[in-house]
């Protein structure tokens, strides 16, 4: 990408645009097109098409999705997967139209089957059925995913797609019931300190898997492929190391200050068991990720203390 080139971030307000904002101007890009949801609303595919007509961008990084948590994806099903369908449809048929140079699409680590074999390589993609609680999202990212290598294969054009794992750090969302686990622990352990609490009871049984990317460190993978990638298959990003839910909650636990309890309740979900990506392809690309959970968390939560004071 040329320094002058239009660069177009959809979603440049949430936690993955924002990042990738950051990492654009840190190497020097000034001309980034971006938009509100006020100003634009990308699942109005009229306003959406006048938009790139008018804007002409030279390459997209696709960041705007409609996300939450195991109980948002539960709850809001449909308009998950109403609007992240109709966002990405919009964007990547207008880029289509307006001869967009290079398009990237980013998905989620819940495309891959619930019992699919860990560590998740990219081809088990479609090999068996979805986690159920996030089935929506899932279905909605995965037709991003054949949107961008549909449009390749008929059109031409140069679209990738990027498969991150769980991500957190500045700029998260941190609502204590439909944010995602990382977010949503902070503030209940921030609020259970600040309370006096002896006990922080959280969802499940803590025994499920997870891995976590310092979002900053996504930004610069996605920059890099922006430069360096050009084929069909989508791209896992990721850390290849995960820890049990109970492990990340006690972290989060000491990184906030929180000297009680904490309790599960095995009554709620646990989603899927496991969900490690296999990173062999990025890594043999070359990239390799910088942010060690416990500083990225202590990153996370001074973000927080300074947004919610």
């Amino acid at each position: 990408m040329e320094k002058s080139a239009k660069i177009f971030i959809a979603g440049h307000l949430g936690l993955v645009g924002s990042a990738i904002k950051r990492r654009l101007e840190a190497e020097g890009y000034t001309n980034l097109i971006l938009r509100t949801l006020d100003e634009l609303d990308l699942t109005n595919q009229q306003a959406v098409r006048d938009f790139f007509a008018a804007e002409q961008p030279q390459y997209v990084f696709l960041a705007a999705a409609k996300v939450g948590g195991i109980r948002a994806n539960n709850v809001y099903s449909a308009q998950f997967i109403y609007e992240n369908l109709m966002i990405e449809s919009n964007i990547i048929h207008s880029s289509w139209e307006q001869k967009v140079k290079k398009l990237l699409f980013l998905g989620s680590s819940c495309i891959y089957p619930k019992l699919a074999p860990q560590p998740l390589k990219e081809d088990c993609l479609l090999t068996g059925l979805l986690e159920p609680t996030n089935e929506a999202y899932a279905i909605a990212k995965i037709a991003g995913i054949k949107l961008c290598q549909m449009y390749r294969k008929q059109y031409g054009c140069n679209f990738i797609s990027v498969m991150p794992t769980n991500l957190y750090g500045p700029g998260d969302t941190y609502h204590p019931e439909d944010s995602h686990v990382i977010p949503a622990l902070i503030r209940r352990f921030h609020e259970a300190k600040m309370q006096g609490l002896a006990e922080v009871v959280c969802w499940g049984t803590g025994s499920p898997r997870r891995e976590f990317l310092y979002v900053d460190d996504l930004a610069h993978a996605c920059y890099t492929l922006m430069h360096t990638y050009n084929e069909a298959e989508h791209v896992n990003i990721g850390t290849g190391a995960d820890q049990t839910i109970k492990e990340i909650a006690e972290m989060i636990a000491e990184t906030t200050g929180f000297k009680g309890s904490i309790s599960w309740d095995s009554s709620k979900p646990d989603g899927t068991p496991q969900k490690l990506l296999d990173m062999s392809k990025l890594h043999s690309l070359g990239w390799r990720h910088k942010t060690e959970l416990k500083e990225g968390l202590k990153i996370a939560y001074e973000d927080f203390l300074k947004r919610y004071p």
